[in-house]
């Protein structure tokens, strides 16, 4: 069974920082200031959700 990953589309992210804010134990902000994923197993699943479902340009889903 292969578990599911949030990922980034980094050419949408707009660096508002609402995911790092909700779920900083998986998400931060690059060098370019863009959101991406370090840590994908890092919260628990409904906390990612909560991250994915802020983002105001929709860039965050989950693979897998």
């Amino acid at each position: 069974m292969e578990l599911k990953k949030p990922v980034v589309k980094q050419d949408d992210c707009i660096s508002c920082g609402l995911c790092v804010e909700i779920c900083p134990e998986v998400f931060r902000l690059d060098e370019k200031d863009l959101s991406e994923v370090f840590n994908p197993a890092g919260a628990p699943e409904e906390k990612i959700e909560a991250a994915i479902d802020a983002c105001p340009v929709q860039c965050i889903r989950w693979e897998g």
